[in-house]
C-alpha cells in the first residue's frame, strides 16, 4: 500500500488593522506563489476563512463543471448552436 506524505501546511498569525483589514504575512504569500499586487479569493467556509489564487478557484470551478457535463460535450459549441436557431427563428 503506497502512503502518500502529509500536505505541507504553513501556519502563520494574521493581524486586523483598526480599518478591518488582514495582513497575510509575505511567507503565506510566498507558499501560494502570490506576488504584491496580485488578487486573491477569500471565502468563509463554515467559519473558516479560506484564501485561494484565482488559478485555484478557476480549476475547482472547471472540476464541478465536468461532473455535469459528459466528456467530449462543448458548452462554448451548444450555446453558439443554441444563439443561431434563435436568430434563425427570428
Amino acid at each position: 500500500m503506497e502512503h502518500s506524505p502529509p500536505p505541507r501546511a504553513v501556519s502563520v498569525v494574521l493581524n486586523v488593522t483598526e480599518d478591518g483589514r488582514i495582513i497575510i504575512p509575505a511567507q503565506a504569500l510566498a507558499e501560494l506563489g502570490v506576488n504584491a499586487g496580485a488578487s486573491v479569493s477569500a471565502s468563509v467556509v463554515e467559519g473558516e476563512v479560506v484564501v485561494d489564487t484565482l488559478a485555484a478557484v478557476i480549476r475547482r470551478a472547471q472540476a464541478a463543471v465536468r461532473r455535469h457535463v459528459p466528456e467530449g460535450v462543448s458548452l462554448v459549441d451548444e450555446l453558439i448552436a443554441e444563439r443561431r436557431a434563435e436568430a434563425a427563428r427570428e
